[in-house]
């Protein structure tokens, strides 16, 4: 599980609301698969409204631009963003994302490595609404500011706890990542990582990160299926 702190500044938070609050909305439980729909209450926006779909695009470029979100997704298709919203009284139980989603407007399918969580309501907005993610650590809450983001592995059971009052919004999305091992993808990232880290470092010898760049690329083309 990794959070993304600011995916979303404040001013992009604040366009993607007032975007959000023009569009059409519908049941959530019409896009529900399967046991999902018995546990579904929620409001989703039309996917096939234009509004709608220039948003999530705009989304998709703002992800493609977040090195974090690169590094530990690796992700070879990202299915194009749904925008949800809880209300009071509103939940959604304990389910697990579809292994396999057709791609809209196509027919490409996606294997679901990642969900992805991105909060478009401040924390203090609404009570309730968490997000609880079974791990094997035990269940993990998540609650957090809006803009910010949490990937996890879509085989993971989770929920969102029922809304008690005020308004969640979040923007929900699935990705297919390039490395399908979750052990091996967790590995990478942090490899990754403690080399942006180390690149900051001026004491750090050029041939020392350049070593651990070749062991990065060649894992990734080892465990990569592309």
């Amino acid at each position: 599980m990794v959070l993304i702190e600011q995916l979303l500044n404040k001013a992009q938070v604040k366009e993607f609301r007032s975007a959000l609050n023009q569009v059409p909305w519908n049941d959530g439980k019409e896009t529900a698969m399967g046991m999902a729909s018995g546990v579904k209450q929620n409001g989703q926006t039309d996917a096939n409204d234009k509004q709608v779909q220039a948003l999530a695009n705009k989304l998709l470029g703002i992800f493609g631009s977040t090195p974090k979100l690169i590094s530990a997704a690796l992700p070879h298709r990202i299915f194009p963003p749904c925008f949800n919203r809880y209300s009071s009284g509103e939940t959604y139980g304990f389910h697990v994302d579809a292994a396999i989603m057709r791609m809209p407007h196509n027919n490409e399918v996606l294997r679901s490595d990642m969900s992805m969580t991105t909060f478009l309501s401040e924390a203090d907005e609404y009570e309730g609404g968490e997000l609880i993610i079974q791990t094997e650590f035990g269940e993990q809450k998540v609650k957090l500011n809006a803009g910010d983001a949490v990937l996890y592995p879509s085989s993971s059971l989770h929920k969102v706890t029922p809304v008690t009052s005020g308004e969640r919004v979040a923007a929900i999305t699935w990705m297919q990542s390039l490395v399908p091992d979750a052990h091996m993808r967790q590995t990478l990232f942090e490899l990754d990582q403690s080399i942006q880290a180390l690149l900051q470092n001026p004491s750090i010898q050029r041939d020392e990160l350049d070593r651990l760049h070749h062991v990065y690329h060649n894992l990734i083309r080892q465990s990569s299926q592309v």
